[in-house]
């Protein structure tokens, strides 16, 4: 899919409007739209508690133009569990014996559920995995800004080690956050489910033909988003896309998916960029800089490389 049809799909397929409260330079509206977008079937939309939820619904105003439902960090999945079931088990009656609202109920209605690293990785991730379990037929999208943004920039389980964060704030005694961040898109991975995927919107192509993969294999499916987070960060509003594409440049957000067991990436740098060269871009880094923090750095290089080079071997094999 080229620029112009991404295009045209975003003015078709408006389903998430302007004049929500996000903030300027987030990358979580550009994420959602891209993904609405890449479906062309009615959609009803699970969204966790989340900067996305609270931005866009604030009473009585609302920026979805479509069947939209929310519910808490920790049981959308859960949720959209149920509703799928019930829409199910309506669409087995016959029209006649349905209730008057549902008689005319289109047979090809989508579900996408869409929440944050905590709502996924952290507080949510029980439902999530429940509901991966059964498998249901929804498309869990993930957008990580690796914390607790709704809240404060609060250190999630999402957050790389090294950030700066209001719970694990850098001091004399301090480097940032200790543990090492989840790889929650290989938790998904170990569900066995039919299609899983990393993306970033610096790549709109490789991203909306994603999505339209995953919305259609059978059973549930997931695609992990970074989303960078210009306000605890830390960068100029109008780098949101420079600050992804520069995450898979470092090769510390990989793009690929596994697609009914094959393992398949997406893209491999020509010329590697060194990490330093992401962490330059983000107030939320700056301390790794200074010459003190260099082991800490030179072990973040290296376990991004170490990482990215066993993808590499999965490459080859294809699994």
């Amino acid at each position: 899919m080229n620029l112009i049809e991404i295009a045209k799909n975003l003015q078709e397929n408006e389903r998430l409007t302007s004049g929500h409260r996000l903030c300027p330079g987030c990358a979580e509206p550009i994420n959602i739209k891209l993904v609405l977008s890449a479906i062309k079937d009615p959609l009803v939309v699970i969204n966790t508690t989340s900067c996305l939820e609270v931005a866009t619904t604030i009473y009585p105003y609302t920026a979805w133009k479509t069947p939209w439902i929310h519910n808490a960090f920790e049981n959308s999945s859960a949720t959209a569990s149920g509703v799928i079931e019930a829409y199910l088990a309506i669409l087995k009656k016959k029209p006649a014996d349905r209730p008057k609202w549902a008689k005319n109920m289109p047979n090809n209605v989508k579900f996408l559920v869409v929440g944050g690293d905590g709502g996924t990785a952290d507080i949510g991730l029980q439902s999530l995995s429940g509901a991966l379990e059964r498998r249901h037929q929804f498309l869990y999208v993930c957008y990580d800004n690796e914390a607790y943004m709704n809240t404060g920039n609060q250190r999630s389980g999402a957050t790389p080690r090294g950030a700066d964060t209001t719970t694990t704030p850098v001091g004399k005694v301090s480097q940032g956050k200790k543990e090492i961040r989840k790889d929650l898109t290989a938790i998904v991975e170990g569900h066995h489910i039919n299609y899983v995927a990393q993306s970033a919107l610096s790549n709109f192509a490789d991203l909306t033909e994603k999505v339209k993969k995953a919305i259609a294999v059978e059973g549930p499916s997931f695609i992990n988003l970074i989303s960078p987070c210009q306000r605890s960060w830390g960068f100029d509003p109008s780098q949101a896309v420079q600050i992804s594409k520069m995450a898979v440049e470092t090769n510390f957000w990989p793009l690929y998916e596994i697609d009914h067991g094959k393992f398949i990436l997406n893209y491999v740098p020509k010329e590697r960029v060194p990490l330093v060269e992401w962490f330059k871009m983000q107030k939320r880094f700056k301390h790794l800089l200074k010459p003190e923090n260099k082991d800490l750095l030179d072990e973040l290089q290296k376990e991004t490389d170490e990482k990215f080079a066993k993808l590499q071997k999965r490459a080859e094999f294809g699994y």
